[in-house]
């Protein structure tokens, strides 16, 4: 959805989930730190368990609210009277969500009796997360500067979040690597936020000029600012599972 609630959503997705992984994998180490129970294992992954059914839930609203809006395409890709294709924007957003609603499934599948390898919920969401940014890159294209720019910096959070995934595929359950993705999602969330706050002002606001090039250079202090809250806030939960 090319509005406010459009970037409001998959923001609210991420920021969710990068503050529940704030919490969990901070505690998850310090547990393994302090006990090598067997129970605590089992805890933990009932816990991705049911992490990945609310990940598979989240995908399938963001796809039917994409696609359902009033102004949506309601699964129309092609108007053959007009000869044009419908609403691409939605579609590429339900794509998104739908590589994440793969990951979520690879999540149950992981931990069900079919012993699937335990790799394949970290390479799905190492994909799911690479295809998020590779229909972003390809989404700003021949847009104002401002907007294209407000985008491009989403990519940073997201091929980083993806390469971090990727190495957890072979380094499993490092502190460090859940963090650095931890940090990215929390990233990703605010800045979803953000650019629907710039681009599509709640309330009757003032609208950014988008070819000012003070704007431009603004946003990049902005962007950066973002992370550094998101460096606070997953040092304050650290400290109070901690503690």
């Amino acid at each position: 959805m090319a509005n406010f609630k459009g970037h409001a959503l998959p923001g609210s997705f991420f920021l969710l989930f990068g503050l529940w992984w704030s919490v969990k994998y901070p505690l998850r180490y310090l547990n393994k730190v302090n006990t090598k129970s067997c129970r605590s294992n089992l805890f933990y992954q009932r816990l991705d368990l049911i992490e990945g059914v609310v990940k598979a839930v989240f995908s399938l609203i963001g796809i039917l609210a994409e696609q359902f809006v009033p102004d949506g395409p309601h699964m129309r890709l092609f108007d053959y009277e007009s000869q044009s294709w419908v609403h691409l924007m939605n579609w590429q957003h339900s794509t998104m969500y739908l590589f994440y609603g793969l990951s979520g499934v690879a999540d149950i599948l992981t931990y069900c009796p079919l012993k699937l390898p335990v790799g394949l919920d970290r390479l799905m969401l190492s994909v799911a997360v690479f295809v998020e940014g590779f229909l972003f890159y390809y989404h700003v294209h021949d847009r104002p500067p401002l907007d294209a720019h407000i985008h491009s910096l989403l990519l940073f959070a997201v091929f980083g979040a993806a390469l971090s995934v990727a190495l957890e595929i072979l380094k499993r359950d490092n502190i460090i690597l859940e963090l650095i993705r931890t940090s990215l999602t929390i990233l990703q969330g605010t800045w979803f936020w953000q650019i629907g706050f710039v681009l599509f002002p709640p309330g009757g606001g003032p609208e950014w000029d988008q070819r000012d090039h003070d704007n431009v250079m603004f946003i990049t202090l902005c962007y950066c600012w973002h992370y550094v809250a998101a460096i606070i806030l997953m040092a304050n939960n650290y400290f109070l599972v901690y503690w």
